[in-house]
């Protein structure tokens, strides 16, 4: 939120000076004024009307409570006492609030002041008293429109206008891995534009939460860095999330946020609702009554780690069959109150898969035509071995080498147990 927004010149006699400023002497109390202001703007002056080497640059500082943001522009003139005006419009933020987007603001600010100094003389021509005028007007609709809007359209004269909107500056989105399964938060047909990036346009269709980044790419034809980043970009606007494939052999266990759920009955009849498994002639609202929060709780205790969904499933499999398995997991995942137990391939031998590395390249190199159409079957065993072996270094789980070497698990654990001397860490 914005406290106070004001214009300073360096004026000839008196030096740097506040002209204008919203609200009134929130800068540079009058004599008669008992506020208090935000900071002490003769030890700030040097920061705010520098000297021309720091003007034409974002500077922002802080006080103990405050952030100023400006930038300083400097006009170089012969028809301005001492050839030349310099002026600033700043704006003052709580220290705590972040200010990119604000950033922003203050420079469109002093790019379109300096424009209509630069036309029409708009600010040195300006003889109105401090905290009247077309500035102080500017100042006073620019502090009331972003803050209560976060958008501000201002008509200068008859050919400029200032339009400004403040973005939301959001956290870094978490890391994007190809075997990561985005879910939609919102409905994305309503948000899409015909002007929309292409690879946008190709990828949504197929975010449907059971597809991953991998599978998307290859679904809508398009390369995966370009899917990838189109991804990213509706993670950083919050609207997918991240999660896990889903599969009957995966692992998944309660967080301690699962207290949070035993006790919010609210949240128990919203997992009822969006798990629900509607069956032929029976309305869902009569299916959720089938399915308390009791139940709810005693399910998602139940999970644990060295059972794998399927376990769970089939000892379960009097209440579950009410219930669809697939968001039963999401939901928890989610909500934070469940988590994904990975595995994890370590080769236990790694001096010997060296060994068995070069011995097997060596055989490569050395294999006739002849030999080579003969032993079909053996070259393409020794060529997946060393695929897989690059993965076993305990950082890689099961999700990710699957997904980059396009087998299923059942498959990728046949071929863990062919190289042997491999063991599963579960975490």
């Amino acid at each position: 939120m914005i406290k106070a927004i004001f214009f300073s010149t360096f004026d000839v006699n008196e030096g740097p000076k506040v002209l204008h400023q919203v609200p009134a002497d929130a800068i540079a109390p009058s004599s008669s004024s008992t506020q208090t202001p935000l900071f002490h703007f003769p030890s700030l002056s040097p920061y705010i009307i520098p000297r021309p080497e720091f003007c034409s640059r974002l500077i922002t500082f802080c006080t103990p409570t405050h952030r100023i943001l400006c930038q300083p522009v400097c006009l170089q003139s012969s028809s301005y006492p001492r050839n030349a005006y310099t002026f600033s419009i700043a704006l003052v933020l709580e220290s705590s609030t972040p200010f990119a987007s604000y950033a922003t603001v203050t420079l469109k600010l002093a790019s379109l002041l300096k424009t209509l100094e630069e036309q029409s003389r708009f600010l040195s021509r300006d003889v109105s008293a401090p905290n009247t005028g077309k500035i102080y007007a500017l100042c006073e609709i620019l502090l009331e429109d972003l803050n209560n809007y976060c958008e501000s359209m201002i008509p200068i004269d008859d050919s400029n206008t200032l339009n400004i909107k403040l973005f939301p500056t959001y956290p870094p989105p978490p890391p994007l891995y190809p075997y990561h399964v985005p879910l939609s938060t919102v409905r994305l047909d309503t948000l899409t534009d015909p002007n929309w990036d292409l690879t946008m346009l190709k990828v949504l269709p197929y975010i449907d939460g059971v597809n991953s980044v991998k599978q998307i790419s290859l679904l809508a034809d398009a390369d995966y860095k370009l899917v990838r980043k189109a991804i990213e970009h509706l993670l950083y606007y919050e609207c997918l999330l991240p999660l896990d494939i889903f599969s009957f052999s995966a692992v998944y266990a309660p967080t301690p946020e699962i207290t949070s759920f035993v006790e919010d009955t609210e949240m128990q009849e919203e997992c009822a609702r969006y798990i629900a498994l509607p069956t032929d002639g029976i309305e869902q609202n009569a299916q959720l009554d089938t399915i308390s929060g009791l139940q709810l709780v005693e399910l998602y205790l139940a999970l644990k780690q060295g059972q794998n969904v399927k376990s769970f499933y089939i000892e379960h499999a009097e209440t579950m069959d009410r219930i669809d398995v697939r968001r039963f997991i999401t939901f928890g995942v989610i909500k934070g109150f469940l988590y994904r137990v990975h595995k994890f391939a370590i080769a236990t031998n790694p001096t010997g898969r060296r060994k068995r590395d070069h011995k097997l390249k060596s055989r490569q190199k050395t294999r006739t035509a002849a030999v080579m159409e003969a032993q079909t079957d053996d070259a393409d065993s020794d060529s997946q071995v060393l695929d897989l072996e690059q993965y076993l270094d305990g950082t890689h789980c099961l999700d990710e080498i699957c997904t980059e070497l396009m087998i299923s698990e059942a498959e990728l654990t046949s071929r863990l147990k062919a190289i042997g001397d491999v063991q599963i860490i579960s975490r």
